[in-house]
């Protein structure tokens, strides 16, 4: 296992600490490392996504309102 070492306000120390009294911080620690790195790769993929979207908004026809009321219409029961 690796050692980080990281420099926090002594406030944010002594509210963590008070927080998460009589747990295993290194755990929480972790944890929310976990979460940041995944909430980080997933900002990433939805900014590649809308990417895709705005270089397919480029392409493609746009449809009159006409045109989706009419196939809206033919494909409701």
């Amino acid at each position: 296992m690796a050692t980080m070492n990281f420099s926090v306000p002594e406030t944010v120390k002594k509210a963590f600490n008070e927080t998460f009294d009589k747990q295993n911080k290194s755990a929480i620690i972790v944890r929310l490392m976990i979460e940041a790195i995944e909430a980080e790769r997933q900002k990433a993929r939805r900014a590649a996504l809308i990417d895709r979207l705005l270089a397919l908004r480029g392409s493609v026809q746009p449809v009159k309102p006409a045109e989706v009321k009419a196939a809206r219409r033919a494909v409701r029961p």
